[in-house]
């Protein structure tokens, strides 16, 4: 059997920048636990697999090195990128049929806009001993879906967060966002998942699915610039539409070449 496979830097317009995903096309679908063999042999934060079901229409999963995953954002963009470029399909926007319900992706120039599920967070208390994991004091704790969201008092705390991802995995099954106001953008943020096994995702569209409602509740704004400070460095247009989120942001692609099992 052999797989086309591709590489994509999601989330950014620099080589070497952004979260990278491995996006396979499939004809039809293969067997769930090669699929996961698959992810956890690429070792990146996600692997993307879609097949089509129509014009326009295709059926998206992914996964990580440990699991498969309801929603993610960087993979659906660079999916949309590979579909874009690889799969030279014209008529957008496009629908991706998922876990997580429909998703769109439209084209606006070079960029490409994810229509996401919106997750509004609400305040949560964090387990004992969180803080220590973390390493750092939290200021409010909220949760998104099964997503944790922390306020930390400033970018520069957030990027000096050093983790204990051991001890932060027991804790948190899902992920957790380290967030604050920005210094040049209007918020910032880091996102860890051990537990996923994934320690610090790069850049993580599921999560601003969690902090678009929340900052622009808080800022009192509707589209709002997002860093994702990572040692990769990600950057997100963010647009808070009630219910939905819109994500927008570029890809650049990295490699290209064929699975053979």
């Amino acid at each position: 059997m052999d797989l086309r496979i591709f590489q994509v830097a999601a989330f950014t317009d620099q080589s070497f920048g952004g979260n990278p995903a491995a996006v396979i096309p499939l004809d039809e679908w293969i067997d769930d636990s090669l699929m996961q063999k698959i992810a956890a042999e690429n070792n990146l934060s996600e692997t993307a697999f879609f097949v089509p079901v129509s014009d326009g229409e295709w059926h998206i999963r992914w996964f990580t090195p440990a699991v498969e995953v309801p929603l993610c954002g960087h993979a659906t963009l660079a999916s949309a990128a590979v579909i874009d470029a690889k799969l030279t399909h014209e008529d957008w926007p496009i629908t991706l049929q998922s876990a997580s319900g429909p998703l769109s992706v439209d084209k606006d120039g070079d960029a490409y806009v994810l229509d996401l599920p919106a997750n509004k967070p609400q305040a949560v208390d964090l387990p004992t001993g969180f803080e220590t994991a973390l390493g750092a004091a939290v200021s409010e704790a909220h949760i998104g879906g099964d997503i944790y969201l922390v306020v930390l008092p400033d970018e520069a705390s957030v990027a000096a967060l050093q983790p204990d991802f051991a001890a932060l995995g027991t804790m948190i099954e899902h992920g957790v966002i380290a967030t604050a106001k920005g210094d040049e953008v209007d918020f910032v943020s880091r996102f860890f998942a051990p537990g996923l096994g994934i320690d610090e995702d790069p850049v993580t569209g599921a999560a601003h699915c969690v902090l678009t409602p929340f900052w622009s509740e808080r800022l009192g704004k509707k589209k709002m610039e997002a860093r994702q400070i990572s040692s990769r460095v990600g950057l997100l247009e963010c647009e808070d539409l009630g219910d939905r989120v819109k994500l927008r942001g570029y890809a650049v692609f990295f490699l290209a070449g064929v699975i053979e099992i």
